[in-house]
């Protein structure tokens, strides 16, 4: 295997192992503080905030302009060691400044994403803030050692230091829970010493979410001998050229700020269904599962089809290009599809894993169908947009993103406006993911129609009916695997009776999905399915 490929590797299976352990994390999590419940959502809401404002910071500078500069001056002959010093002075300096205006402005802070908190409720999202807002620091420098790691081809430390911070957060939340007691929901009277929160019980909440950034930081510090580079303060930063590449951020900077703009009105509308209903935990967790499947299929599949296609988009070959956008389309649905299906079938033991109560799974598992249906319709998404990439455009992307945060906004205010009521409170969440997921496929028809006028046809329709192909195939999947489910004694059997029983009919369903899926396209002989084959067996091969 060449290097690039065991490098490939490293990072694909790097990444896949802090998917995995991220989803323990939040199991445990679960455990210690439930899922549905005010004190979950002031919890989640307040560790949430650290990477909002991290992105804010971050995207516009670090993606566009610090990257770039760290590979160029790792050409030079000195490695470029005095401009990266240079920089990550410049980096610390200005990620300490972020951290202390963002715990200055901590209550309108966690007022812009949880506005229909209780007040109470509202006074313990900004007392749990106040120990999860330092992780803007140490995300930054995890950033920026972890870029530059990346830029000396020291691969590894970056796509599996997470899995250290997931580690370490397990390791603390079970001693949360072995100190103070598991599903921790209650809120009343947090503020005393007596009540269900206090002081004691913040610190060690926010300070162990804080620890796990803070130690996979310290992983990365730890390989930075790898560099051959030697770090030292140097606060003279004039001279490094970062003005000259600054014009670079602008429309990546933009489309993130449409992005954290749209999260921020749809996470303050769910916030007032906290409570006794699926809100800001659950949203998160759903997410959490939606983005397992997603990241696999995309870092396996999706990725190589990108550089091919930047490859052929590179020397003129259009043609080659329209064709690879079909492969990509068709294989990526074939698996999304599955994963889709198997995922909405299992949708309650899936949510069970991230609840303490089956009642709690019930009202959690139509949020994870509401993200799921956006499986497919992201998953050729990557493959568009990618495509205006490789051609140099990110200015296209960014609008159509306008008009997909634009529709969110639109869907998040009829579900708000329909589901209002405390009656129907248990619908908004579920409404809005479902919003969320119908804005992407109207997103992604767009940008296909905008890369038509661009390329010309792209000969979606044999793609288009691929997937309905693809989709009548999981009908019976779907019926077989529901079938199983139901035989189990359905949310009242043993697939939901704990956690553990949870995983194994997770997989048992799965599995059924899986086979019946499979045997319905082999009947059929789809093509898609010899070539995914093909393509596992190569990858195997080597």
């Amino acid at each position: 295997m060449s290097s690039l490929g065991r490098s490939s590797a490293l990072i694909a299976a790097g990444t896949l192992a802090s998917r995995v352990t991220g989803l323990v994390r939040s199991i445990v999590l679960a455990s210690a503080i439930g899922a549905i419940g005010q004190a979950s959502d002031a919890f989640t809401a307040a560790n949430q905030l650290p990477n909002n404002v991290y992105m804010v910071i971050s995207t516009g500078i670090l993606t566009a302009v610090i990257v770039p500069q760290i590979v160029a001056w790792s050409a030079r002959d000195d490695g470029g060691g005095s401009h990266i010093s240079k920089l990550m002075t410049l980096g610390a300096v200005v990620l300490v400044g972020a951290t202390v205006v963002a715990m200055l402005l901590v209550w309108p802070l966690v007022w812009l994403y949880s506005s229909r908190f209780s007040p109470d409720q509202l006074a313990l999202a900004v007392a749990f803030a106040y120990w999860c807002l330092p992780q803007v620091f140490f995300y930054g420098m995890f950033a920026l050692l972890g870029e530059t790691l990346n830029a000396r081809r020291v691969f590894g430390p970056y796509a599996w230091a997470p899995i250290v911070n997931n580690v370490v957060s397990i390791s603390g939340f079970l001693v949360f829970i072995a100190v103070f007691g598991g599903d921790r929901t209650a809120l009343s009277e947090w503020q005393t010493a007596d009540g269900a929160w206090n002081l004691p019980m913040i610190a060690a909440l926010g300070g162990i979410a804080t620890l796990g950034i803070v130690a996979q930081t310290a992983v990365l510090a730890f390989f930075w001998r790898r560099t051959g580079l030697s770090l030292r303060p140097d606060f003279q930063w004039r001279g490094i050229g970062l003005r000259a590449v600054g014009t670079l951020a602008g429309w990546t900077f933009l489309m993130m700020l449409v992005g954290q703009l749209v999260s921020m009105y749809q996470q303050t509308t769910i916030s007032g269904a906290s409570g006794d209903d699926a809100a800001t935990t659950v949203w998160f967790n759903a997410w959490l599962v939606f983005m397992l499947p997603y990241s696999v299929i995309v870092m396996s599949i999706g990725t190589p089809y990108f550089t091919q296609i930047s490859e052929h988009a590179a020397a003129g070959r259009d043609d080659d290009v329209r064709r690879d956008i079909g492969r990509a389309i068709r294989i990526l649905g074939l698996l999304c599809v599955l994963a889709a299906t198997a995922v909405m079938v299992a949708a309650v033991p899936a949510s069970r894993l991230f609840t303490n109560q089956t009642d709690h799974a019930v009202a959690a598992a139509p949020v994870l169908v509401g993200f799921l249906i956006g499986l497919v319709p992201l998953a050729v998404q990557f493959v568009i947009q990618r495509t205006f990439y490789a051609y140099g455009d990110t200015r296209t992307p960014f609008w159509f993103t306008v008009f997909q945060g634009a529709l969110s906004v639109g869907f998040a205010t009829i579900a708000f406006a329909l589901f209002r009521s405390e009656e129907l409170l248990g619908l908004l969440t579920p409404a809005i993911a479902a919003g969320q997921s119908l804005s992407s496929l109207a997103q992604v028809i767009l940008a296909s129609w905008l890369l038509r006028r661009r390329l010309g046809p792209l000969g979606m329709g044999s793609s288009i009916w691929a997937l309905v192909r693809f989709t009548l195939a999981a009908l019976p999947a779907a019926a077989a695997g529901y079938g199983v489910y139901v035989l189990a004694g359905a949310s009242e059997g043993w697939m939901a009776a704990d956690k553990l029983w949870a995983v194994l009919a997770c997989l048992l369903i799965g599995a059924v999905v899986a086979a019946v899926y499979v045997v319905v396209l082999a009947l059929f002989r789809a093509p898609e399915l010899k070539a995914l084959t093909a393509l596992a067996r190569g990858r195997l091969g080597r």
